[in-house]
């Protein structure tokens, strides 16, 4: 199952959180993917590729002071994935693996039977699980 091999405590950003400090985050703690809430609800999901996808290229801004003073301008909400694709924690792996292949995704917060979020389950994780280091 599924709440069996993800990572039960997880850093979520809120949705009015800026993306230097989603790319802070990120940094430091060597993560990839970030639910992403709104008075405690999860709303979406940020990803390293989204925050690509909304940095600006290395030939626009040349300056790292000006490349995190634009990603301190812009709020998680305009550039996260919405609306977040769950995935309940007593989900097959199998399941998990067939909806992050469909879906294109790294990773699915893992939600309880009330719909609450119990955790994250990343791509690494399944993986992981499936070779038998998990």
């Amino acid at each position: 199952e599924v709440g069996e091999i993800m990572t039960p405590r997880v850093v979520a950003i809120g949705a009015q959180d800026r993306l230097l400090t989603v790319e802070d985050i990120m940094t430091l703690g060597r993560l990839r993917h970030l639910p992403v809430v709104r008075s405690g609800q999860l709303v979406g999901v940020i990803s390293e590729s989204d925050l690509l996808r909304a940095s600006p290229s290395c030939l626009e801004l040349q300056d790292v002071d000006e490349r995190r003073n634009f990603l301190n301008s812009i709020e998680v909400w305009q550039a996260m994935s919405s609306p977040p694709i769950v995935i309940d924690a007593k989900a097959s792996l199998f399941r998990a693996a067939d909806l992050m292949l469909k879906r294109e995704i790294g990773c699915l917060p893992v939600t309880d039977d009330s719909g609450e979020m119990r955790g994250m389950l990343s791509r690494e994780d399944v993986l992981a699980s499936m070779s038998g280091r998990g």
